[in-house]
């Protein structure tokens, strides 16, 4: 087995930039490597990361954040940028759950792991995500022919929504359990948790007046399997499985299923 790190791509000021394909699925295929692709947001990308960006020929970014969050980190763009842009228009005017996290609690592992397995609970039927992640769907079983270039999915950080939507695609796709939980916790190895935590518990200061330890950041800063497992249980007991909700939540159905896996595998 191949190690991860073909999977991470290394840019200036875009975390967290991944392949999320290339992996075994049950029907003893492949889904294809460098046609989906995940990251952070790219509000600081560089010139050179524009360049390097402007090199994969995106046919689709799916931008998984808040329209609040759209417009105080605005996606850079390079010249001759022509990828379908997939983005959630229900604006709430509400800040995003995690500031006001930051701001009101607590930092503690323990309160930071209790956020986020609540956030990964109620992820998966918020209103905006299903709009947008059923255009990916859709998204993704279109672009057949001339059309094959690659769809990239990020939100903020690059972990939390766009995990989800990975390791729901991964689903999709038959790609074995552990290997769709082993993608997702790359995020761990993606991002230098450690290294960050200090600047950003400094950040945390500034903003909320409150200081964090470094061990809180980062257990809110990586991901742990139990959030997406918590995800996944939630969709279970509400839809009675992962198949049923992509039917009844998001519209993808057989025919769109059956496209996208021919679109998607090797």
């Amino acid at each position: 087995k191949r190690g991860m790190s073909h999977r991470l791509h290394a840019f200036e000021a875009i975390d967290n930039f991944r392949d999320y394909g290339d992996y075994a699925t049950a029907a003893g295929r492949r889904i294809r490597p460098g046609r989906l692709l995940r990251s952070g947001h790219h509000a600081r990308a560089s010139e050179a990361d524009l360049e390097r960006l402007k090199g994969f020929g995106l046919g689709a970014v799916v931008d998984l954040r808040r329209p609040g969050e759209r417009r105080d980190q605005p996606s850079r763009r390079h010249d001759g940028f022509d990828a379908l842009v997939i983005e959630g228009g229900i604006d709430d005017g509400a800040e995003a759950p995690h500031i006001t996290f930051l701001k009101t609690a607590d930092l503690t592992p323990d309160s930071g792991r209790r956020f986020m397995t609540q956030t990964y609970r109620s992820l998966p039927f918020d209103a905006a995500h299903i709009d947008v992640f059923g255009r990916y769907f859709q998204a993704l079983g279109q672009m057949g022919g001339d059309q094959d270039r690659p769809v990239l999915i990020h939100c903020a950080a690059g972990k939390d929504r766009t995990g989800f939507l990975a390791a729901l695609t991964h689903h999709l796709l038959g790609v074995h359990h552990d290997d769709l939980i082993e993608d997702y916790l790359l995020t761990n190895t993606a991002v230098d948790l450690v290294g960050r935590a200090p600047a950003i518990a400094r950040r945390l200061h500034e903003m909320t007046g409150r200081v964090a330890s470094d061990d809180a950041v980062v257990a809110f800063l990586g991901v742990e399997a139990a959030y997406l497992e918590a995800a996944f249980a939630e969709v279970e007991a509400r839809h009675g499985s992962l198949d049923v909700y992509l039917e009844q939540a998001l519209g993808v159905d057989a025919a769109l299923r059956a496209r996208i896996e021919a679109r998607l595998s090797a």
